[in-house]
């Protein structure tokens, strides 16, 4: 039996029910071989924005049902419609939700400036829903969101499969453990960006691609001619369309740190940079966040750099050794942590502290793996570890630390309040005007 192209799951459910009262004298192990799974019980999934990492966010739960394709550029998403021929495709995810009543669940791969939209309308529906990082492009569609997963009652998850490796558990171990005292600096360094940044808005126009709808490609962000260079892939730089460097890695790296250290809001920050020349981030920049104390945990100045940049060398590493493209600091009262990027092989520093360490007890279950987690949160298991009650705030520090760069001033945040308490005009950059006929 083919699975009809109609996504209608009450339809299909009763198919499947009327097929199997014909066979029913037949044994399970027959009629779908060893590890056998019954349709009705697989997710009914939609992809959004699929021709990027869309595609590999549902290369990862192809196990389930995926039914419905959404993509602004059918050219650009076409390997990926070949990939699942039995889904349907749409264009605009207004009227897929709208006729694709049966979707259980959504992934979202779109650009930064429409995650929000998309993924509000996924929750409103009652649908789980899987969304790349960063969650949001503002403050404000973050709390909006956060506000809208507290009601909805799905399962949700932001793409920051690091969590997920065994790396970032050994290092919360560590920390946990003592084993280098009380931790007051953290640095975090990025090899990005690998797309334009510190760029001028390109003055000549182009054609706009064929097939690509352009107006629903710029979504709730202002018009502007079609170019190159927003599309595909190099949104990121973009004010209107990206989060920049920060965006696009912060949550990545600051996701094991923030599990080790027990952070939650910073106080304060301010950043510094090459010049921002209005409509992109800059080419390079250090963002410095200021944590409280947590009980008896001291106070954390927590540094992100990219674009090059780097913290001053451990003097802890031998002469041979360099950091690395990508990684994590700790500094403690007893010594140094290094590890990688998402928190992968912590080391203590020198080398010879690591040589006669005796690590603690493993504590930390392994987990199932990052998508695994969300589609056994889908059917009902334990909330997955990025739900975005985790990835709404945690995605809120990224976008401090780009205020903090657009405006160059030192800014006091009050998060529970959600404004910034001596700039008002860092307050108005909380959230971005919708262009007509968009709303959140």
């Amino acid at each position: 039996m083919k699975t009809p192209r109609s996504l209608n799951r009450r339809h299909f459910l009763q198919t499947v029910a009327a097929t199997a009262a014909t066979v029913s004298i037949l044994p399970r192990h027959v009629l779908g071989g060893p590890g056998f799974v019954a349709p009705s019980d697989l997710l009914v999934i939609a992809g959004v924005g699929v021709g990027g990492m869309g595609r590999v966010y549902l290369e990862n739960v192809a196990t389930e049902n995926i039914a419905v394709l959404c993509d602004v550029d059918p050219t650009f998403a076409a390997p990926v419609y070949a990939t699942y021929p039995a889904a349907k495709t749409y264009t605009d995810f207004r009227r897929m939700f709208d006729q694709e009543t049966g979707i259980d669940a959504v992934v979202i791969g779109t650009p930064d400036h429409t995650h929000a939209v998309i993924a509000l309308a996924a929750l409103q529906r009652g649908k789980h829903v899987y969304c790349a990082k960063p969650l949001t492009r503002t403050i404000h569609e973050s709390r909006r969101l956060l506000e809208a997963t507290r009601t909805a009652g799905v399962a949700t998850q932001m793409s920051t499969q690091g969590q997920a490796e065994e790396g970032p558990r050994r290092l919360r171990e560590m920390i946990g453990a003592g084993a280098i005292g009380g931790i007051h600096a953290v640095h975090i360094w990025s090899d990005r960006p690998i797309w334009p940044q510190g760029i001028t808005r390109p003055a000549e126009t182009m054609a706009v691609p064929p097939g690509l709808d352009w107006d629903l490609w710029l979504g709730p962000a202002s018009y502007r001619p079609y170019h190159e260079a927003y599309h595909p892939f190099r949104f990121r730089g973009w004010l209107d369309f990206g989060t920049g460097a920060l965006g696009d890695m912060g949550c990545h790296s600051f996701d094991p740190v923030f599990r080790a250290l027990e952070l939650s809001a910073p106080t304060a920050v301010h950043a510094s940079s090459t010049k921002m020349l209005g409509e992109t981030f800059p080419a390079a920049s250090t963002v410095h966040y200021d944590f409280p104390v947590r009980g008896e945990k001291p106070p954390v100045r927590l540094t992100w750099y990219d674009g090059g940049l780097k913290p001053a060398r451990p003097h802890e590493l031998s002469p041979m050794q360099e950091l690395a493209g990508d990684g994590i600091l700790f500094e403690g009262e007893k010594g140094k942590i290094l590890c990688g990027f998402t928190g992968q092989n912590p080391r203590l520093l020198p080398d010879s502290e690591m040589a006669h360490y005796q690590p603690p007890p493993q504590t930390l279950a392994p987990s199932i793996g990052h998508y695994n987690e969300w589609v056994a949160a889908c059917k009902g298991g334990e909330p997955a570890p990025c739900r975005f009650e985790w990835g709404a705030p945690l995605t809120e520090i990224v976008l401090l630390g780009n205020i903090a760069l657009q405006t160059g001033r030192s800014l006091q945040w009050d998060s529970r309040q959600a404004r910034f308490t001596n700039d008002e005009m860092a307050n108005a950059m909380i959230e971005a005007p919708y262009r007509e006929g968009w709303t959140l």
